[in-house]
C-alpha cells in the first residue's frame, strides 16, 4: 500500500509539474503577444487617469467612486502603483453618508500601463436601482474616463512659459472647506489650447505643480497624436470620430445584470467581478480590435 501511495503522489508532482510549465509558457506567449499589439509611441509608459462625473446628479458623483475603485482594484491584480493627483468631493448624502467625486485623477505607474488603459477613455455609463432614491427608482448615470501618457521626456512638448498661466488655491476637502491654510494646489492653463490641469494631492506647491505640468504635456500629447490621425484620415478620406466623447461601456445592475462594451460587442453576466477590477476580458478584446 506504501508503494501504491508514493506512486500516486509521485504521478501527483510530475503532473503538478507539468501544469506548471503549461502555465509558465502560456504567460510567456501572451507577453510576447501583448508586446507586438501594444506598440504605439506611449504604450510602454505609465498613466494618467482621470473620472469625471456627468448626467445624473448624485448618483453620477457615486459612480466616479465605483469607477474609480474599478480601476484601482484592477491596479492591485497587474501589481501597478497608483496614487490620487487632484480629487473634487462633494458633500456627503444619501445612504450612510456617502462621499461622491466630481472629478479624480490619479496616476498609475507600471508597464505598458497607459497602452493596456488607454482604450478605456470615453462615457461609461451605469444603470441601477439608485441608493439616493427613496422610492428605489432605476436610474442611469453617465461618467467620462481620460487616460493619458506619462511624457517622461518632457522636453519634447516645448511648451513656451509665456503660454502658460499658473494659479495657486487653497486645497479643499468635502464640501469645499479649506484644509490648508497655504495655497498649495495649483492650476495651470494653457493659453494657446485652453486646456486647464489642476493638482491638489500634495503637501508642497512645488509638488503638485510638477504634478500639474506632467498632465498638461500629457494633454498635449494625445491632442498632438488627435491632430495627426485627423490629418491622416483626411488624406485617406476616412470619416472616424477621433474624440473620447462617445460612450463605450454599460453597466447594468439592474433589471438584470450585465456589463457590455459598444465597440467590441464583448459582454460579462457577472458585472461585481467587473466593477471589482476583472477588467481582462474587456481590455484583452479591445486590444484584438484595435
Amino acid at each position: 500500500m506504501q508503494e501504491i501511495a508514493g506512486l500516486i503522489t509521485e504521478q501527483s508532482d510530475e503532473y503538478s509539474e507539468l501544469l506548471q510549465k503549461i502555465y509558465d509558457i502560456k504567460n510567456k506567449i501572451q507577453a510576447e503577444a501583448y508586446k507586438v499589439l501594444l506598440n504605439g509611441e506611449y504604450d510602454q509608459n505609465s498613466a494618467i487617469l482621470s473620472i469625471q462625473s456627468g448626467a445624473g446628479g448624485r448618483d453620477a458623483e457615486d459612480w466616479v467612486c465605483l469607477l474609480l475603485r474599478m480601476y484601482q482594484k484592477y491596479c492591485e491584480r497587474k501589481n501597478w502603483k497608483y496614487r490620487i493627483i487632484n480629487q473634487e468631493l462633494t458633500e456627503a448624502g444619501g445612504p450612510e453618508g456617502r462621499i461622491g467625486i466630481r472629478e479624480v485623477t490619479m496616476e498609475i505607474k507600471g508597464g505598458f500601463a497607459f497602452g493596456f488603459l488607454k482604450r478605456e477613455s470615453g462615457v461609461h455609463r451605469l444603470v441601477r436601482i439608485s441608493p439616493f432614491s427613496a422610492k428605489q427608482l432605476r436610474h442611469t448615470s453617465f461618467a467620462k474616463v481620460e487616460v493619458l501618457p506619462k511624457i517622461a521626456n518632457e522636453q519634447e512638448m516645448q511648451v513656451r512659459p509665456e503660454d502658460l498661466r499658473i494659479e495657486t488655491f487653497h486645497s479643499s476637502g468635502p464640501g469645499g472647506q479649506n484644509v490648508n491654510k497655504r495655497e498649495t494646489a495649483v492650476r495651470i492653463v494653457h493659453l494657446p489650447t485652453g486646456i486647464a490641469v489642476a493638482s491638489q494631492g500634495e503637501r508642497a506647491q512645488a509638488a503638485n505643480k510638477k504634478n500639474a505640468l506632467e498632465i498638461l504635456f500629457a494633454k498635449l500629447a494625445v491632442l498632438r497624436e488627435q491632430e495627426r490621425e485627423s490629418e491622416l484620415q483626411q488624406l485617406k478620406g476616412e470619416k472616424k470620430n477621433v474624440t473620447f466623447g462617445s460612450q463605450i461601456r454599460s453597466y447594468v445592475l439592474h433589471p438584470y445584470k450585465l456589463v457590455k462594451d459598444h465597440r467590441t460587442g464583448y459582454e460579462e453576466n457577472n458585472a461585481e467581478a467587473v466593477l471589482d477590477g476583472d477588467l481582462a476580458g474587456f481590455l484583452d478584446e479591445e486590444l484584438k480590435n484595435q
